[in-house]
């Protein structure tokens, strides 16, 4: 029979556990305990030693804070029949930290840090507050994942030595120094301005009014069936409008690629308008930027660059990952015809649709017809299909 029991908050004891009951008591190897039958191992044997011995033997297997807030417990629970398993909750450190500053659960949204390189877009800031348990990168990357923000976009408070004689719960920049992050600590984000989704052509800073309008924006980003915390490759990004809502809608990862300096400038202006989070622009000539990101896309818009960035298509199909899909807007026949030569001679599938929209202007009723726009759909097949 395997017990999993949690520490709670503070040092680690094994005071509150009837350990004489137990033929083993499992704790990490990190923790300064010494008890009979005590053994302190890492996950990899501790998962080896329960699986052997959960049908002979009281095992209690003990982690910090509760067995049930992003623990190593719960994997294991799952590996053995429900009737060998016993779980004995205790407070996480969300529920002290909150219970700290009165916040309801309900306002909170919850993200790892701790051992990851990537944010959960899905979940950061989609409540008022976002929980986010850190290691000691994890300062170094909110700085990039937020750097569109403004200061007094958000607000920061740390956790630290949580239930110990001296923790520390404060406000912070994230530059702040003063404290050992190899040791777990949490953080809790305050956000300090509403997001709205939809985005009209005004909202955006252009050149000359430059931009993918609203309704075609809207086809290309369905077309795409973009899903939270994907890699999207915005390919001569303009404005930056597509990625910018591509993030707001579906929560993705962007990267813009731009080569126009001025242009450069109006993005930077959007991405802090719109508070878009874990973006980064590539400034420069993006044919030749596109081997420094080490990130292969899930999905790529191309909307602009002309036939320099259509010459780069074997690469980006190179690039896009299985099953991952292209979308290529052109709106001159010129560019059209290059295209599909390119992608006949590669022998990749593709469908083309045309879309000609017309709008109307105000109380004066008058019509006013867009250009025609080209939209150049591939997906791409597994190896051998």
């Amino acid at each position: 029979m395997l017990t999993i029991g949690g520490f709670g908050m503070g040092k680690p004891s094994l005071d509150g556990f009837d350990i004489k009951r137990y033929d083993s008591i499992i704790v990490d190897k990190s923790f300064d305990l010494d008890g009979k039958n005590l053994l302190k191992l890492s996950y990899k044997n501790a998962k080896e030693y329960i699986l052997k011995y959960a049908k002979q033997k009281e095992i209690l297997y003990l982690v910090s804070g509760s067995p049930l807030f992003f623990s190593a417990g719960v994997i294991l629970a799952k590996l053995l029949p429900k009737r060998l398993v016993k779980i004995i909750p205790n407070f996480s450190s969300k529920e002290y930290f909150l219970q700290k500053l009165f916040i309801s659960e309900s306002e909170v949204s919850v993200v790892t840090l701790h051992g990851r390189k990537r944010v959960d877009l899905e979940e950061f800031f989609k409540k008022r507050y976002t929980f986010i348990l850190c290691d000691e990168y994890s300062l170094d990357r909110l700085k990039e994942y937020l750097k569109w923000l403004l200061r007094d976009d958000y607000r920061v408070t740390i956790g630290y030595k949580l239930g110990y004689e001296d923790e520390v719960i404060k406000e912070i920049t994230l530059d702040e120094d003063g404290f050992e992050l190899k040791k777990p600590y949490v953080l809790l984000i305050e956000r300090l301005f509403e997001y709205n989704i939809y985005s009209r052509d005004s909202d955006f800073e252009t050149e000359r009014k430059m931009i993918t309008k609203r309704f075609k924006r809207n086809m290309t980003l369905s077309e795409l069936e973009l899903r939270p915390n994907e890699i999207f490759w915005d390919v001569g990004a303009g404005s930056g409008s597509c990625a910018i809502e591509a993030f707001k809608r579906y929560r993705v990862k962007t990267y813009l690629f731009e080569n126009k300096s001025n242009r450069i400038e109006y993005i930077k202006k959007n991405l802090q308008k719109h508070k878009v989070i874990d973006a980064t622009l590539v400034k420069g000539d993006a044919q030749n930027l596109f081997k420094n990101i080490n990130e292969d896309p899930d999905k790529i818009f191309i909307g602009g660059g002309g036939v320099e960035i259509i010459k780069k298509l074997p690469y980006l199909y190179e690039r896009l990952k299985t099953n991952g899909i292209m979308i290529i807007n052109a709106v001159t026949l010129k560019n059209l015809s290059h295209l599909i030569e390119m992608l006949d001679s590669m022998k990749i599938e593709y469908e083309v649709v045309s879309y000609s929209l017309t709008t109307y202007k105000g109380k004066l009723n008058l019509i006013e017809p867009q250009r025609e726009l080209f939209r150049i759909k591939i997906i791409k097949q597994p190896i051998g299909l």
